[in-house]
């Protein structure tokens, strides 16, 4: 089937690879685990978040733009990565970033600092209530300069975006094709919502019918609900309009927030050592690591005793891992 898309840069080394966990799926009864390495897809081990800027930078480029601005939380792997890319495509970048530093610089914002980004940090509550428009006026400022500033929504997670992943749904139904295994449902961590408003989007690009399940890593299935419909509907309002989708195809695992956004749990931290040690592959405990740990609880509980074979998404963010050596410890 062809299908047209917005245009986009290439970047990211694709396609990742799928492979069965084969120790891991001991432990996970009569339903086969596979895993979707984009924690592999490169720029600095970018994971998720390039497969939407190709998109998004490929339109900052058409504007001519010069200045990247974008937001996250102080270990953000999209800050990060947008700030790679930015290095890499020879543009600035402005980082707006959810907290106070302290002590040495590690992890992602270790990165960011050597990356060369400049950087604004403000408090959570900020964050929460007026982080678009503290990039707007960044963006003004840069204006004033003599400089393009292009602001680019927390995670890429918009309608230019959604189509990084929508993308990914070709790859992933070649790959189900080729290893001769049909895919009852695909799972990925959901913290912005981009990631599985893309998948959905794909689903029905590609007439793929395989249901995607976000399992929420804060926030609340109603919060997700609403945001991922929002993007879909800019979806069709900007690209696609013909595009159906109901609130039924989007699904969320909630309850598996556990301490809040970027807290782990004792228990989180023993699945994922457990992991790493069976595997052979480090997850951090933000995103994709929050929802192996929350799959894992589904399937003790029966959710999906039905299905056979179920691809999770491994959206990377290895450097979020380094600020939990203590709690590992």
């Amino acid at each position: 089937m062809s299908v047209s898309l917005p245009e986009s840069i290439r970047i990211a080394q694709l396609p990742t690879p799928v492979h069965a966990l084969q120790r891991w799926n001991a432990h996970t009864g009569k339903t086969r685990i596979y895993l979707k390495r984009d924690d592999l897809t490169g720029v600095l081990l970018s994971g998720n978040k390039v497969r939407k800027l190709e998109f998004v930078v490929k339109d900052a480029l058409n504007q001519k733009a010069d200045v990247l601005i974008t937001c996250g939380g102080l270990q953000s792997n999209h800050a990060r990565t947008t700030a790679s890319l930015a290095a890499r495509l020879g543009l600035q970048c402005h980082l707006v970033l959810k907290g106070t530093p302290a002590g040495t610089p590690t992890g992602n914002y270790f990165l960011d600092t050597v990356l060369g980004a400049n950087m604004t940090f403000i408090t959570a509550e900020q964050y929460a209530s007026a982080n678009m428009e503290i990039m707007t006026e960044i963006a003004e400022a840069y204006r004033g300069k003599g400089s393009r500033a292009y602001v680019i929504a927390e995670g890429a997670s918009c309608a230019l975006g959604a189509f990084g992943y929508a993308k990914a749904i070709e790859e992933i139904k070649k790959q189900s094709i080729d290893l001769n295994v049909n895919f009852d449902a695909i799972i990925c961590a959901t913290g912005s919502g981009g990631t599985q408003a893309g998948l959905i989007l794909g689903t029905k690009l590609y007439n793929y019918p395989v249901p995607i399940y976000g399992i929420n890593i804060c926030d609340d299935a109603d919060y997700f609900t609403k945001k991922i419909n929002d993007i879909l509907s800019s979806v069709r309002g900007e690209f696609l309009p013909n595009f159906a989708f109901t609130d039924d195809d989007i699904r969320i695992i909630d309850g598996y927030v556990g301490e809040g956004y970027g807290k782990a749990r004792p228990e989180e931290l023993q699945l994922l050592q457990a992991f790493a040690r069976t595997e052979g592959i480090a997850l951090e405990p933000v995103y994709t690591g929050k929802a192996l740990y929350g799959l894992m609880e589904e399937l003790k509980h029966g959710r999906f005793a039905r299905m056979k074979n179920i691809l999770f998404i491994h959206t990377g963010g290895i450097f979020g891992l380094f600020p939990y050596a203590n709690q590992f410890a």
